[in-house]
């Protein structure tokens, strides 16, 4: 099948590259790949014997017209020419957008396909033990717990348990500190009664446990110096537990939770942060597997105690997760730097079961990439017949008449504030257009700022950073 490979003189020599050894005519159109119009490309179908054309992925024009006349499929090809290299070897067993680049769609079909193998998975995985419907171990998915620490003082908590479990929590944790009462943890519990997903307490002293056993779905945590005084109760529940080393040792700790008669236990050898026996730790849970219990990893310890970024945090740590053998990591968000942790930690936990007998957890369909590529293009050189140095911007501000604007977020919208109207969006094309078929800027220079600024919020709101006018991002 031959393919009609429409491009621009600036970036010819990257597709004549890239369709070498295939079936394809490279013609050059113009200057610019994405300038190609429908009637330039049906003059160039018709002049020829072609099975499909691949359009440059950033054209905006429709080519619907030039496949009804001719009969040949026009799909988009990716956005970048350094892709097409990529592209290429995948037609003409898979086919292609008319609308969306061909990089975009692919990456989004390799999700879809990702997404779906997940499901998979995860229907046919025989657990150990179910907490509320949800199975734990025994091949599943390692299953994502987030905390919300000092639950009692959370001023609305219904919407964070709502929130954590939409962003992929898959059991909630509502931990309580030593100023909590038992009258506080009842309270918390009634307000999320009603909820579906399962929920735990967090806690190691017997009345606050006892005051969450009517709707808790799983205890943190249980040893020798609370079961005694609850291992019964929490049994008489049919909660599950985790429980940890104590003074007497985990061994010891899950006989003794299990002749109380509690059915349903998770092993946790207490992961330490970096610095502090992570090495250590990490044997301790390898160790702890050989007890034939679900493990549980708090793989949140390492990450809120680590000044670093915790996307890479979260995958290498669900990654020792998964060659560790645990069922469920813990994770939680109670700084700003660890904001994202559970989206991040549910992909995580993706790609760990993705991983199946691959050697590497890379290119599954999904990924923690969020500020890097995977990959830099090599785009062609800039092509121009001179130069010249840019003009120093100058000191003095030359005000736009039609007044100034204050620009800020708010949740997942970006606000600007112009005259006392907030025009809001939460995209920044969208308020910068909005602003200028409103007349609300009339100067370049001043519309050139309200770009960069309002892009920069934009940025804000994706990684979920603080933003301030003027300052540095």
């Amino acid at each position: 099948m031959r393919i009609l490979l429409p491009t621009g003189t600036a970036t010819v020599p990257t597709v004549r590259a890239a369709a070498e050894g295939y079936d394809a005519d490279v013609v050059v159109t113009g200057e610019i790949a994405s300038f190609l119009t429908p009637s330039q490309l049906l003059a160039l179908v018709k002049k020829g014997s072609y099975g499909m054309v691949l359009v440059s992925g950033m054209c905006t024009a429709s080519f619907e017209a030039v496949e009804r006349e001719t009969g040949v499929p026009v799909f988009r090809g990716p956005r970048h020419a350094a892709d097409l290299s990529l592209v290429l070897p995948l037609l003409p067993g898979v086919t292609l957008s008319r609308t969306v680049p061909a990089d975009d769609f692919l990456a989004a079909r390799k999700a879809e396909e990702a997404s779906r193998r997940l499901s998979t998975l995860e229907a046919d995985a025989d657990p150990e033990i179910l907490i509320r419907g949800v199975k734990i171990g025994g091949g599943s998915r390692i299953k994502v717990l987030a905390e919300i620490m000092d639950a009692h003082r959370e001023p609305a908590l219904r919407a964070r348990v709502e929130d954590f479990f939409a962003r992929g929590a898959d059991i909630v944790d509502l931990g309580f500190g030593f100023d909590a009462t038992p009258a506080d943890v009842e309270r918390c519990f009634r307000e999320i009664q009603d909820l579906e997903g399962p929920i735990s307490v967090d806690t190691q002293d017997p009345a606050l446990i006892g005051a969450a056993l009517f709707r808790a779905d799983l205890v943190l945590s249980l040893h020798d110096g609370n079961i005694p005084a609850v291992g019964t109760r929490v049994a008489e529940s049919g909660a599950a537990a985790v429980v940890v080393p104590g003074t007497a040792g985990l061994s010891a700790n899950l006989a003794a939770a299990r002749s109380s008669g509690i059915s349903c236990l998770i092993a946790d050898p207490l992961l330490q942060p970096v610095g502090s026996g992570l090495l250590e730790s990490l044997a301790a849970v390898r160790g702890a597997g050989e007890l034939g219990y679900p493990l549980f990893f708090g793989a949140g310890n390492v990450v809120e105690l680590l000044d670093a970024d915790s996307p890479g945090a979260n995958a290498v740590l669900a990654g020792l997760a998964k060659e560790a053998g645990a069922a469920v990591i813990f994770t939680s968000e109670h700084s700003d730097k660890t904001h994202g942790s559970v989206g991040e930690m549910r992909c995580a936990t993706g790609m760990m079961a993705l991983l199946g007998d691959r050697p590497y957890p890379k290119d599954l369909g999904i990924s923690l990439l969020i500020l890097k590529e995977k990959r830099r293009r090599r785009e062609p050189p800039l092509s121009y017949s001179r130069q010249e140095p840019a003009s120093p911007m100058p000191r003095e501000i030359e005000y736009d008449p039609c007044g100034n604007f204050r620009i800020g977020i708010e949740g997942d919208e970006i606000v600007a504030v112009h005259n006392g109207t907030a025009i809001r969006g939460k995209r920044w094309q969208d308020v910068m257009h909005t602003l200028i078929t409103e007349g609300r800027v009339s100067r370049l220079d001043h519309a050139a700022y309200l770009g960069m600024e309002l892009y920069r919020a934009g940025l804000a709101i994706r990684f979920g950073r603080s933003f301030e006018q003027d300052g540095e991002f």
